[in-house]
């Protein structure tokens, strides 16, 4: 239990160094073998499917689905992060896809970023930041459902602005496959597992499943700049540029939401759960969805984010004691992990 704990935290300090070594190592293996990548572009594609469903599953695993009742009675809550995630959001991304991005396709592949359901990650972000866990872990649940239905709803309309077809077909599926699948999956493992070897065990076994989730996103990483090697090095300008409106929106919904909540009375361990899923989008989804739906050029936005997406939630993570001092006026007490449901079969995600 130890070494998978200090793996755990081993992956977390480096994120931004491993996330930066995979997008370099894909960029050195792939520019020289494009040829290579052409010809078995089938096998590529596969191995990123896969990576995608290894970024997502193992985090559905840690997921308690017997609490989803109790938190979804937190209606303020959950709405707040269907509305960041799925109207703000997208709303956003328009007005600096508009202003930044000349490229219809790199556009498109923005806004795919803007309308994917949150990170999984956002429910370890509100667990070291001593949030509402309980409300975080839904709010994810229930934005991955969501996205069944806003991610092809919003992609038709950005598409046909864009002037570019939307395969529904090859999109609903891809969703199907690194959406719904890793989720019923993870579910049935929890609970065999949970059976077979006990709360307790299981419990020990949980730093394990953030692991490899981190694990595989480095792998997809990888492959997709591996894949996509010679169109970021040939359009190196454009990719460059897609920095600037990655930062303005983490940082501007950073800012908006915690604002926002406080005036909403919010307490500092909702605003937590709702901040950090609004705010850490599904890069891994969103790569999936192109990839596998869209032209190659429409994954590089989703490939790039994580740069930016790290570095701010990690700098807000760092800034939590100034926060809950931000929100103390509306809430003489932080956010907390609630007694009742830390034990029963094994634990939350920490």
């Amino acid at each position: 239990m130890q070494r998978l704990k200090t793996l755990q935290e081993h992956l977390n300090k480096w994120l931004l160094l491993y996330t930066s070594m995979g997008m370099l190592l894909g960029l050195l293996a792939g520019y020289p073998n494009a040829g290579w990548t052409e010809t078995h572009q089938p096998l590529v594609g596969n191995l990123t499917t896969l990576a995608v469903f290894f970024v997502i599953y193992p985090m559905m695993v840690n997921l308690r689905m017997e609490s989803l009742l109790k938190a979804g009675k937190n209606i303020r809550g959950l709405s707040l992060t269907v509305l960041y995630n799925f109207v703000w959001a997208p709303l956003i991304g328009v007005a600096l896809a508009a202003i930044f991005l000349s490229d219809p396709l790199l556009a498109l592949g923005f806004l795919l970023v803007m309308v994917v359901p949150c990170s999984s990650m956002s429910i370890a972000y509100t667990g070291l930041a001593e949030g509402d866990i309980e409300l975080a872990t839904v709010a994810v649940a229930l934005s991955f459902v969501l996205a069944v239905f806003a991610v092809p709803l919003w992609m038709m309309f950005f598409a046909s602005h864009y002037a570019v077809a939307v395969p529904l077909r090859d999109m609903l599926m891809s969703i199907l496959t690194v959406l719904i699948a890793p989720m019923v999956l993870g579910y049935v493992t929890r609970r065999v597992l949970v059976r077979g070897l006990g709360g307790r065990k299981f419990q020990e076994l949980q730093p394990l499943f953030p692991a490899l989730s981190l694990m595989g996103l480095y792998v997809l990483i990888l492959l997709i700049f591996l894949a996509k090697a010679t169109v970021i090095v040939d359009k190196w300008q454009l990719v460059l540029i897609l920095l600037i409106p990655n930062a303005f929106f983490v940082a501007l919904t950073l800012i908006a939401v915690t604002w926002l909540n406080r005036r909403l009375h919010l307490s500092y361990g909702e605003h937590m759960a709702v901040v950090f899923a609004s705010t850490g989008k599904n890069n891994g989804t969103a790569i999936a969805i192109a990839a596998t739906a869209f032209s190659p050029l429409v994954a590089v936005p989703a490939a790039t984010m994580p740069i930016f997406q790290i570095l701010f939630l990690v700098l807000y993570l760092k800034a939590a004691h100034r926060i809950r001092h931000y929100f103390k006026e509306t809430h003489l007490h932080g956010g907390h992990v609630p007694a009742d449901v830390q034990n029963t079969d094994g634990g939350l995600v920490k």
